[in-house]
């Protein structure tokens, strides 16, 4: 099989004697990282001595995990919540195999992940010998789940393999990438010349041609309607959002990877409950930085004779999942600044909605805050997180809730799985949020089951003194998988019963600070004291069976 070499781009600094560990680690600092998220192994034993003396110049920092998962979550959580690349080195085969649920996670996220793997020895790759950690087709079985990968098998590739790897995640639709090295790259000695960094995001608004139509068939509506996703925050295009809504009176739709990318302190902003009602009523519908799924897969339908706008970095997408009037490919902050400038020619002075959509907010709130208990244990959250406050949902009763009622005031406050939907995400990529924001409180927030997929991370929690907070709901129980078979099922339950620790004890043995609280007040109490302490944390709720909040509030 033929490498894969990353193209050269020239202007090389004077070559120097080094390993390929060493070129590794030169050519992640020059593009700027300082933190990586790893797990030793044979095969990366190069890099780890490389690593080694950059820590100890203090160039950078290195976080061991318990688990390959961990690297990869903890980098998409650092990733997410700070819009800088997130990095985590594994071994390859069953390393990396251990790493794809968080890369999946990141794929389906477009965040900004890096992920360095080892491999076997160069001149026995695809060989089929069953070598140590040895798996067929490493490079394409990634492909997967990243956008790009590629492999160096000489220490002077390593540069353009970085320099290429960096390229790519600041290129088009931000997803994750891979690269890899063998074992003797990494202890190989030779003359090597680094490279300059790789270009900073080029930012393009789209056919102006397009854009100029967009701008006029927005401004002419009466019932203008945007609908936002995570693209939003890729961007960074929250002031450009806000000036566009507020330019439109348009009320701004938000997805679960895009809340925060308008305060739902704003009367603008409304939730998808909310969005049921405004949608049969607007009469021009800007999607950004959005697949846009929901109009295929909802209860809720866009009605005959709209117009549609779709605008998206990635073509693929527009059209996907509902056939827009009108396509932009554009990234979404430079492509919502276009729409901007252009949409007052069309539009003039519009009479504000804020008395008609704070109205509508309170109502749905209404609604959405009745579901108990999940509401209340929210909010108590809510109540007690600063607005900077990062909350890192779950695959759990909570954080489906959350999903539609958690109010959220900041961009990149609020992470989720996204499409994924990967049970388990949540507690090690609270931690890579917390260390991309240490002096910002973190709060994960779990069932039982999925946070049984990584406690062993209150390991790393301590170990690194990762001062996030993790909070577990306790019910005994895969809580939604029980609910349906007692609903669905005749209550036929198989699997879903689960045998608990007492998970304070079990996070003082780790040297983790053990908290219980057992009703809304005294989480919002625990959880005060857990902000003002700053400490590795898990705060443990018992709570009983809960009700299923789609059906209650009509989504399914």
């Amino acid at each position: 099989m033929a490498q894969v070499e990353a193209p050269v781009r020239e202007e090389r600094a004077a070559a120097q004697t080094m390993t390929g560990g060493q070129a590794l680690v030169a050519a992640l600092r020059g593009e700027g990282v300082e933190t990586i998220f790893g797990l030793p192994g044979v095969q990366l034993d190069g890099a780890f001595d490389a690593l080694y003396d950059a820590q100890e110049r203090g160039e950078l920092r290195v976080l061991h995990t318990r688990h390959e998962q961990a690297t990869a979550y903890m980098a998409d959580g650092f990733a997410r919540t700070t819009g800088r690349v997130g990095v985590c080195l594994v071994v390859p085969g069953p390393g990396l195999l251990n790493a794809t649920a968080a890369l999946s996670t990141a794929y389906a996220c477009n965040s900004p992940v890096l992920c360095v793997t080892g491999q076997i020895q160069s001149d026995l790759i695809e060989f089929g010998r069953g070598m140590l950690h040895e798996i067929p087709n490493q490079l394409e079985m990634v492909r997967s789940v990243v956008k790009h990968s590629a492999r160096a098998v000489t220490p002077e590739a390593i540069p353009n393999l970085v320099q290429e790897a960096f390229r790519h995640l600041h290129t088009g639709r931000t997803r994750p990438v891979e690269i890899e090295v063998p074992p003797d790259t990494l202890f190989a000695e030779a003359e090597v010349g680094l490279v300059p960094a790789a270009a900073p995001r080029d930012r393009f608004a789209g056919d102006p041609d397009l854009l100029e139509q967009a701008a006029e068939r927005l401004g002419e509506a009466k019932q203008p309607l945007i609908y936002a996703g995570g693209g939003i925050h890729g961007a960074e295009g929250w002031d450009e959002l806000l000036a566009l809504a507020e330019l439109l009176q348009a009320p701004v739709v938000v997805t679960s990877n895009g809340k925060g990318a308008i305060s739902d302190r704003h009367p603008l902003s409304q939730n998808v409950i909310a969005g049921m009602e405004l949608f049969p009523h607007a009469d021009a519908i800007l999607a950004v930085g959005t697949r846009f799924v929901d109009p295929a897969t909802a209860r809720w339908k866009i009605e005959p004779g709209r117009t549609v706008i779709q605008m998206d970095i990635d073509p693929q997408e527009i059209g996907r999942n509902y056939q827009p009037a009108l396509g932009i490919e554009a990234d979404a902050k430079a492509g919502l600044a276009a729409l901007v400038e252009r949409v007052g020619r069309y539009s003039g002075s519009r009479p504000s909605r804020t008395a008609e959509l704070e109205a509508l907010k309170e109502g749905v709130a209404a609604r959405v805050n009745a579901v108990s208990p999940q509401a209340e244990l929210a909010l108590a959250i809510r109540a007690e997180l600063p607005d900077e406050g990062i909350f890192v949902s779950e695959m759990t009763q909570i954080g489906y809730w959350s999903n539609i009622g958690y109010p959220v005031y900041r961009p990149r406050t609020y992470i989720t799985p996204g499409y994924q939907g990967t049970l388990g995400y949540g507690f090690p990529t609270a931690l890579g949020a917390k260390v991309g924001n240490p002096g910002v409180p973190v709060v994960s927030v779990n069932g039982d089951g999925g946070f049984g997929f990584c406690l062993n991370e209150l390991s790393t929690m301590a170990r690194h003194q990762i001062g996030a907070i993790a909070v577990v709901f306790d019910d005994g129980a895969y809580g939604n998988v029980r609910r349906i078979q007692r609903e669905q099922f005749n209550g036929r339950t198989i699997a879903s019963d689960l045998q608990n620790p007492d998970f304070v004890k079990l996070a003082e043995v780790f040297g983790v600070t053990g908290r219980r609280a057992e009703t809304p007040e005294a989480l919002r109490t625990q959880l005060r004291e857990a902000i003002r302490a700053d400490e590795p944390t898990l705060i443990h709720v018992p709570v009983s069976p809960m009700p299923n909040p789609w059906t209650t509030l009509g989504l399914r």
